[in-house]
């Protein structure tokens, strides 16, 4: 069975992006779904994906100076700024494909959203932890309650609410829909969250990079370097957990068709049986 979308092309979309003989050396399952998702592009990107994670390191570690005021403790910026950025793309997919599934219905972009925000939900993990790391020696302590933090944690709620509406046992375009609603309405905190340091006042500073950045040479770009590298990964990751939601979903298809036939079968044998007597 194919994702297919009645009123566009994203079937043959969804068909792209699953994985088409993706077992090694031709291998499968014995049926036609795949044994694993990788594919010859996925297996790049990673390559890619690591590189760019070994030159993050090199220069976030040992070739980028300590910070005037902030001392070794900069570092952490290199990995917690790429980590709120990919969030933040993560869970703008979520609503973009969101919108385009209650409009069309389509189930491609249905996975895409549920799959964004698992990830998303990943890096804000991520994120709130190399944070925590971070105000260790800058503030003192791991956590206060300031706007930010607090419109973060709130964000990060409403997204795990998001995914654990994608698993109530309720008909699969109900859940869907109520799903897709959900992540329109929780992407409005992430605007919160954006716009925190502005609009009210706490102890997390304002933006560091932006048109005032506070980075500049090897701090800049060891930065670009962790940007890089993570939204690498986060591509790599959609598409696995694209992937594995449309085989997911292949398998349930099937395994509704083989029970709709064992019970047809039955209720055949049975007929006859009732005829003979």
């Amino acid at each position: 069975m194919t994702i297919s979308d009645s009123s566009s092309g994203a079937g043959t979309e969804a068909q792209d992006s699953a994985p088409q003989n993706a077992a090694p050396d031709g291998a499968s399952t014995g049926d036609s779904t795949p044994a694993n998702t990788g594919s010859r592009g996925t297996r790049r990107l990673g390559v890619a994906a690591l590189l760019a994670t070994a030159a993050l390191l090199l220069f976030g570690l040992v070739l980028s100076p300590p910070e005037a005021s902030q001392a070794e403790a900069v570092r952490l910026f290199y990995l917690h700024l790429p980590s709120v950025a990919v969030a933040y793309l993560g869970f703008f997919i979520t609503m973009v494909a969101s919108i385009i599934y209650l409009r069309k219905g389509s189930l491609f972009w249905d996975l895409v959203a549920g799959s964004a925000a698992e990830i998303g939900v990943v890096f804000s993990a991520f994120m709130l932890i190399s944070g925590s790391l971070w105000g260790r020696p800058t503030w003192g302590v791991y956590w206060v309650w300031d706007p930010r933090l607090t419109s973060t944690t709130v964000m990060v709620v409403m997204y795990i609410g998001y995914l654990a509406v994608r698993r109530l046992e309720l008909p699969p375009e109900v859940r869907s829909r109520r799903a897709a609603v959900l992540g329109i309405v929780s992407f409005l905190n992430v605007i919160v969250v954006r716009y925190s340091v502005k609009w009210w006042r706490g102890v997390h500073q304002g933006e560091t990079v932006g048109l005032d950045t506070q980075m500049d040479g090897l701090q800049l770009f060891s930065f670009f370097v962790g940007l890089v590298a993570f939204m690498l990964i986060f591509a790599w990751m959609l598409i696995h957990r694209f992937r594995i939601s449309w085989l997911r979903h292949e398998i349930d298809e099937q395994a509704l068709a083989q029970a709709l036939a064992e019970r047809r079968a039955e209720t055949n044998a049975t007929g006859l049986l009732g005829r003979k007597n």
